[in-house]
């Protein structure tokens, strides 16, 4: 492995259907550098357009997932409001435009603050560590969580929930976060990753296009309420009916066998 550069680096490997995407900073604590957001977006990036993958696994190396942002590199970033994505690029906060439409399971351990946890909260589906120790904590720094968290973090724990760490920087541990709905599944330190192998492989394996409409349908009932969802039901079914994917499901099932899915 090649020796890690000094502001750290976001780690790619593809394995078969599988986008890792790793957290590369362990002397700091996987501290965010400016070069490191830079390369988390173009994993993103690259993640959405190659056909070949079909799940994302954000993790880090190391004992901790990140202690956030290094500050002194992203402050111009902040001065100027810019989104901590590139302009272009897909955006790993998910929360302006372009898009993800390919699921993306996190995998998180020790330390998780600031960006940390709104990069989960951006992801599909959450596994922590119990050593999981988060801090929303940009209060107790004179600025605001603005990628994500006060927005999901309400979405999914309710209002009081959500302030009640929003407002105070309090740290909470895994079982809150599982309590709180902001993570999914709580496992044994130093299983977290494996886990998430196992779940992203699992969603790799079924319909690329199902899962697609999947993540859209409820994206779309959050944004815009339960009657836009509702509307496009029944036409996307009809799309998704029509495709090869759909033929195989249908063909698996009679013939009971594991379906072979292609993205068609």
């Amino acid at each position: 492995m090649t020796d890690v550069p000094a502001d750290g680096r976001i780690l790619v490997e593809q394995r078969g259907p599988l986008l890792l995407m790793g957290i590369d900073r362990v002397p700091k604590r996987n501290g965010f550098s400016e070069k490191m957001v830079v390369e988390l977006a173009e994993a993103f990036d690259r993640m959405e357009h190659d056909p070949a993958v079909r799940c994302g696994v954000l993790h880090a190396l190391g004992p901790h997932f990140t202690a956030g942002l290094q500050l002194d590199q992203l402050k111009s970033w902040f001065e100027r409001g810019q989104h901590l994505g590139l302009a272009g690029k897909v955006d790993p906060y998910n929360l302006r435009p372009p898009l993800r439409t390919k699921p993306v399971v996190a995998a998180v351990q020790g330390i998780c603050f600031t960006a940390g946890i709104e990069l989960m909260l951006a992801a599909d589906v959450v596994v922590a560590s119990a050593d999981c120790r988060f801090g929303q904590i940009e209060v107790k720094r004179g600025i605001m969580a603005n990628h994500g968290a006060t927005i999901r973090m309400v979405e999914r724990a309710g209002w009081g929930n959500a302030m009640r760490y929003l407002l105070t920087g309090d740290e909470f541990d895994a079982a809150t976060a599982l309590r709180l709905g902001f993570v999914q599944e709580v496992v044994e330190p130093g299983r977290q990753f494996e886990r998430a192998i196992e779940l992203a492989e699992r969603i790799a394996a079924e319909a690329p296009l199902a899962v697609a409409a999947t993540i859209r349908n409820a994206t779309l009932a959050i944004e815009h309420g339960p009657a836009a969802a509702v509307a496009e039901l029944g036409p996307v079914q009809q799309r998704l009916m029509a495709s090869e994917d759909a033929a195989e499901g249908v063909a698996s099932f009679r013939e009971k066998r594991e379906a072979r899915f292609t993205g068609r």
